[in-house]
């Protein structure tokens, strides 16, 4: 998987690549150059103390080096530009995806996990592309270069560099294996840490109310502490890597010195040729190393490339059709007939059964228990889940054919948990239509209720909204979210217990604008309150699923226990 994801992203910035090889390759072959070079000066230029030659050749040493530096920079600098970008467009990618993702797909994942794919899980890929196409030329070079370089300057204590480079490479494969399943556990150990962080951040009022911030406290603290004992058995064998790395290189050095300094005092070899054999046998193993460094990086890389393609190979139950309708016959109606829903795995459907009707410009309200369906009912409409039976037509259409841009500019969604971005809010009301005019926002404030408390804030239109809205109340939350979604100017408004945190008094103002200033806008009401529904044209009763009772408030009075038990229940309440 990782290589598919570096080969998919990078075939992008080849020709990048293509000046990485040139310019590591010219790095490589002057490191490989230098050496014998230095040989020469000691042997040719200092032995018979030739100046001239000392002068000619230190300064052809020092152009090669600065071309060597000049070389490494620009292959740096290309590797950064080629692994950030390929980060930029997976990052993008999976984004993109996600996007598209039913509540089915979030709800596999996890939101905590999917932020840490697309954020940590990307990094670590970014970084390992990075580093491998620094590496990618002179790693192999100096290793192998080194090797023939070495040997061309004695034979004699080649055997040293055949008894090195294999004890390091076993000892580096023993501490890779045990590292692969820990990077698995540190990144799933990392889901959990975000998960119980964004939870907690989320739902910090329950919290507190409940007072259970040292509980919560301590499993954050048990999450934490998971990761840091996983975080320090990597640690604890990545940082055996170094130092067995030093200790077989000094070794070497010491195996050269000893068996080289036996060659020179026999006068079989010369002092420049030891040293140069000692310069590339620490290019061989730094090669090695720089490999090794990079073999390390792989296996969490590995794992990241993993989790980022389950995301990118996930195919969303949002299909868009091939052929999309997106001219709806009768726009503004709703028809149920026969749905039927189950979520995978469940033993038994939380929908079945469920038909009727709403047409252009009537009111349809949705009642029930709690937990009988009628959240799951009304996402059907907007197409955020796909039924698993009978059929949800929209505007003539059934919304698995229509076009999904089409289907979603005719829907103006308030959900259960109105939610609000950071801006302002006019960015935010804006968010249904950007074009709106400043006139149109006060209009959708004045139908939403919500216009008095906009004229008290600091800047009116322009009041900033913190993340989630936190900084204005329930109440005041959900009339923005009611006028953000009558910006939209759509064809059908779904409410999804939209008027629960409004008193009855600004709940019944609200209905009433609602129904004077959009009257051709056809209204599906999730409602709590009798009070809210007591007005609509029809209200489906649900009961474990089930549809129960369709009719008006007087007819369902009559015929519909369930209906009636609600009724009285609240009526009992408000008495």
């Amino acid at each position: 998987m990782l290589a598919r994801l570096l080969i998919r992203y990078l075939k992008t910035y080849r020709w990048l690549l293509v000046g990485i090889l040139v310019f590591q390759f010219a790095s490589a072959m002057a490191s490989l150059y230098l050496p014998r070079l230095n040989a020469d000066i000691i042997d040719q230029g200092v032995a018979r103390g030739d100046t001239a030659y000392i002068w000619s050749t230190g300064s052809f040493m020092l152009a090669i080096s600065l071309g060597q530096i000049v070389a490494s920079v620009i292959a740096t600098y290309f590797a950064a530009r080629a692994a950030m970008g390929a980060g930029r467009d997976i990052r993008r990618d999976v984004y993109e995806r996600v996007s598209g993702f039913s509540e089915r797909e979030v709800s596999t994942f996890g939101p905590g996990s999917l932020i840490t794919r697309n954020t940590n899980d990307v990094q670590q890929v970014q970084m390992l592309a990075m580093m491998g196409a620094t590496m990618l030329v002179t790693a192999p070079l100096l290793a192998i270069g080194g090797i023939i370089m070495a040997l061309q300057q004695d034979v004699g204590l080649s055997w040293l560099i055949a008894v090195s480079v294999p004890v390091l490479l076993v000892f580096v494969a023993i501490l890779i294996s045990r590292m692969v399943p820990l990077f698995r556990s540190f990144q799933t150990k990392l889901d959990a840490v975000n998960r119980i962080m964004r939870e907690q951040l989320t739902g910090v009022r329950v919290v507190r109310a409940f007072v259970r911030e040292p509980i919560e406290e301590e499993r954050f603290r048990g999450a934490n502490t998971d990761i840091m004992i996983v975080g320090r058995k990597v640690g604890s064998l990545f940082v055996l890597m170094f130092p067995a790395a030093m200790l077989v290189l000094n070794l070497t050095v010491i195996g050269v010195i000893w068996f080289g300094g036996i060659q020179v005092n026999a006068g079989t070899v010369e002092i420049g040729t030891l040293f140069a054999f000692m310069q590339y046998v620490g290019q061989i193993l730094m090669g090695v190393l720089m490999a090794t460094f990079m073999t390390i990086m792989i296996p969490r890389a590995a794992v990241s490339a993993e989790r980022i393609g389950e995301v990118l190979d996930s195919e969303t139950t949002l299909i868009r059709p091939e052929n999309p309708v997106s001219v709806f016959d009768a726009p503004g109606t709703v028809q149920f007939d026969g749905v039927e829903f189950s979520y995978p795995g469940a033993e038994s459907p939380v929908l079945q059964g469920i038909s009727f009707g709403a047409a252009r410009g009537e009111t349809v309200a949705i009642v029930g228990s709690t937990g009988s369906g009628k959240t799951t009912l009304i996402s059907l409409i907007p197409r955020l889940f796909d039924v698993t039976g009978g059929e949800v037509r929209v505007g003539g259409v059934d919304v698995r054919r229509a076009d999904l841009d089409r289907l979603w500019s005719s829907i103006g969604l308030v959900p259960q948990r109105p939610f609000l971005f950071t801006g302002t809010i006019a960015s935010n009301l804006r968010f249904g239509r950007e074009e709106a005019t400043d006139a149109e926002l006060w209009h959708a404030l004045e139908i939403a209720q919500g216009a008095d408390f906009v004229r008290e804030m600091d800047g009116r239109l322009e009041a900033r909204i913190s993340q989630g809205g936190t900084n204005v109340s329930g109440g005041q939350r959900q009339r923005l979210a009611i006028a953000r979604a009558i910006v939209h100017q759509p064809d059908i408004l779904v409410f999804d217990d939209s008027f629960s945190a409004l008193d009855l008094t600004t709940d019944a103002r609200l209905r009433q604008a609602l129904w004077r200033e959009l009257p051709e806008v056809t209204k599906i009401v999730v409602a709590q309150r009798i009070s809210t529904v007591t007005e609509a044209d029809r209200i489906v009763v649900l009961d474990d699923g089930r549809m129960v009772g369709l009719g008006t408030h007087e007819e369902l009075l009559a015929t519909s226990e369930t209906y009636r038990e609600i009724v009285e229940s609240q009526l009992g309440v408000e008495a």
